[in-house]
């Protein structure tokens, strides 16, 4: 904490933190991990980015992919091949997010978390190690109770992925999106739905105590 409020002194604004931990430096090239190593730390910050409000609004698209990545996906780590190449999958297609199935279930998105909404209750998967446990997964879970939201961890199959009547992403810069097409699909009726404007208007609200926080700390 010390470290990064040196880091943001130096910056104005809402920043975007990326602290990045390694083993440190081996005297040789090796698989093995030497002990005794001096962890090398890296950190940067950048302006951070949130989405416009015509994607708020309106929604965004999405495609999606079966998950081809290893099993070892709650890691957070720097080999990001394959979700590098699940994301140029809705780049190629001029999508905003490539949503992943394993094996009749669904993960995440390339770089997002992903809940769906049927009959007014959302869901999302559950911790495990096929998806990347995200900040903001564990907000939205937080900020649903807090303003009961109706919101269940649990496996979603495709079919009902493909049936929802609403479709969410998370992450720090997604904040919480709704996904209007699917596939070139609409996803329930091609607009934002209720549960989500309500999820959003939470995670708004929260953003605001969080600046009233700093400032009264200032």
């Amino acid at each position: 904490m010390r470290i990064t409020a040196e880091l943001l002194r130096h910056h104005a604004g809402d920043q975007a933190v990326y602290i990045q931990v390694t083993r440190g430096a081996p005297a040789k090239r090796d698989h093995v991990i030497p002990k005794g190593l001096q962890p090398t730390v890296f950190m940067m910050s950048n302006p951070m980015t949130t989405p416009s409000p015509e994607a708020v609004e309106n929604g965004v698209a999405c495609v999606t992919s079966p998950d081809f990545r290893w099993a070892k996906c709650h890691i957070k780590s720097t080999s990001l091949l394959g979700n590098v190449l699940a994301r140029q999958v809705s780049v190629e297609a001029g999508a905003t997010e490539t949503i992943l199935f394993r094996d009749g279930f669904l993960t995440e998105a390339s770089s997002s978390n992903v809940f769906v909404v049927k009959d007014g209750v959302a869901s999302a998967p559950p911790r495990d190690n096929l998806i990347l446990m995200g900040i903001t997964y564990d907000l939205v879970m937080q900020l649903a109770r807090e303003g009961a939201v109706r919101l269940e961890m649990r496996q979603v199959p495709e079919a009902e992925v493909r049936a929802a009547d609403e479709i969410w992403l998370s992450s720090s810069t997604k904040e919480v999106l709704a996904v209007t097409t699917l596939d070139g699909k609409p996803v329930g009726s091609g607009k934002p739905g209720p549960v989500f404007k309500r999820m959003h208007a939470l995670y708004q609200e929260h953003k605001k105590k969080l600046r009233a926080e700093r400032v009264a700390t200032v």
